[in-house]
């Protein structure tokens, strides 16, 4: 007993002089080697998986290693690409040296022998590492290099004819969209959009058709070619096969044609599946508040009003202010409120391309507010209605009250000798077609829905069950597919482009 007691305080006087505390530059340096390994062991994963997408003609293996382009865009360096581009192009000194010019690097002269003939690099890992340099130009803001090397990339491309290579080639198309844009040159890459474009729908490349079709909208849309957008998707079909990203892209875009042509029904239908398709993430902020902006507009246009909630989600707040102005003074049919807030975010307006649209409002303004006179006044003299609605004259009254009368908006008569509107007695709505229209647009949104879902669904191909012959290739699948889920990383691509809009 007596050894027992005198052992126990040894034990409680050695562990606190052991430990080791690491000042915060090694802790730094720590991490960031930990960071570029884990990197480049998720690089050479890819390698792996796009060389089985090869061998097993499965673009599922693609899907995958673009799905990690988000999480890698955030953690790539100038060195980890260096290390990646040194290690795969060991044998090709000239390869190597082309791409490490983009980087700032030199290539090492002294070539190190891995066994691996140069015969035996494939084109889809050296379009991934093309398709990883231009990322990082972007994100480093080196325009005219990211040009140069996206029209490189594309010339190496179009002299390839490999279905492997369809999903990396769409990304590629999109970032050379992109160097451009950002370098006010759209114009000038149209016809090579247009010649691909022609390529892919004739090779049945989905995503690359896809991905071209809205790019070629944008570019439109950009230099307000709206009748050469509309001719353009008049002229082409969307594939049904194409991810959920592009499909919200092009609804958008037909959203927004459709609102200008005066068709608000249909651009509200297009908004809503883009609003729906688009990945519910921070990452896809700006094309929401984007979509939003014109919904709300569309919305108003067809004498609705938004829902509040919409404008306190806290993704879209701050970018629907001005819209909330406008969605106010239409409500209560309030014109000068309308004019005030048209003249102080006239900018903001412009630089969403909604002005036009939002012009289109006062007369909808107007509406409401006849519409809450002659819910409130049994009759009422048309001197009155120009003070309320502060219009210029008695005449631009009875035209309004006229028009409106017309068009169904109140159910009023027009004295034109005695100078005044008089409105007729409220009678239930159940009487009137009212309830069967909301049904039959309800049921319609209903039956959309239902087969969008249908279309939307996939199934397993017959070349599935070959791989998955055997229990234990079943359970490594079903692995992997929950992996994917916990990460969240189900949603095609992430939305990576979608952010970059």
């Amino acid at each position: 007993m007596a050894t027992k007691e005198t052992t126990k305080p040894e034990k409680e006087t050695q562990p606190e002089d052991m430990e080791i505390e690491e000042d915060e530059e090694t802790k730094r340096l720590r991490l960031e080697k930990e960071t570029t390994a884990s990197v480049i062991a998720e690089l050479k994963r890819n390698f792996s998986l796009l060389e089985r997408a090869v061998d097993t003609i499965e673009s599922r293996f693609t899907t995958r290693v673009l799905r990690t382009l988000p999480s890698i865009r955030r953690r790539l360096t100038s060195s980890i690409l260096t290390q990646v581009i040194s290690e795969y192009y060991n044998s090709d000194a000239e390869q190597r040296s082309f791409l490490l010019q983009y980087l700032g690097e030199e290539s090492n002269s002294m070539e190190v022998d891995s066994g691996k003939d140069k015969s035996n690099e494939l084109p889809e890992v050296d379009l991934y590492l093309h398709l990883l340099t231009l990322i990082y130009l972007l994100d480093q803001n080196e325009l005219e290099k990211g040009i140069t090397l996206a029209d490189k990339s594309l010339e190496k491309l179009l002299q390839l004819n490999r279905r492997t290579l369809d999903q990396l080639a769409a990304r590629v198309y999109f970032y050379h969209a992109r160097f451009y844009e950002l370098s006010n040159r759209l114009a000038e890459i149209r016809p090579l959009q247009l010649s691909s474009l022609r390529t892919a729908t004739l090779r049945r490349d989905d995503e690359t058709q896809a991905t071209l079709l809205n790019l070629l909208l944008r570019n439109y849309f950009v230099h307000n070619l709206y009748d050469q957008a509309d001719k353009l998707v008049s002229k082409s079909a969307f594939p049904e096969n194409a991810g959920n990203n592009q499909a919200a892209r092009y609804a958008y875009y037909l959203g927004r044609i459709k609102a200008l042509q005066l068709a608000y029904t249909s651009a509200h239908t297009y908004l809503t599946q883009a609003i729906r398709k688009a990945p519910q993430n921070t990452v896809t902020a700006g094309f929401q508040q984007t979509v939003y902006k014109f919904f709300i507009v569309v919305q108003l246009l067809l004498g609705e009003i938004p829902e509040r909630s919409l404008f306190r989600q806290p993704m879209l707040k701050k970018a629907l202010v001005p819209y909330l102005h406008i969605t106010q003074a239409v409500r209560i049919g309030d014109l000068n409120k309308f004019q005030e807030g048209l003249a102080k975010f006239d900018a903001v307006f412009k630089k969403d391309k909604t002005y036009t649209l939002i012009l289109r409002l006062r007369h909808n303004v107007i509406k409401t507010g006849i519409r809450m006179i002659s819910l409130s006044y049994s009759k009422i003299s048309l001197r009155d209605i120009c003070i309320k609605l502060h219009l210029d004259s008695e005449e631009d009254a009875e035209f309004i009250v006229s028009k409106a009368i017309r068009d169904g908006v109140i159910d009023a008569t027009l004295d034109h000798n005695g100078g005044f509107m008089k409105s007729k007695e409220i009678v239930d709505i159940y009487s009137t077609n009212e309830p069967q229209h909301a049904f039959n647009q309800r049921i319609t949104f209903c039956m959309n829905l239902h087969n969008d879902a249908v279309k939307a669904m996939r199934f397993p191909l017959d070349a599935h069950r070959k791989e998955l012959a055997n229990a234990e290739a079943a359970r490594e699948r079903e692995r992997e597919l929950a992996q994917e889920i916990a990460e969240g990383d189900l949603d095609d691509d992430g939305g990576d482009h979608l952010g970059d809009f």
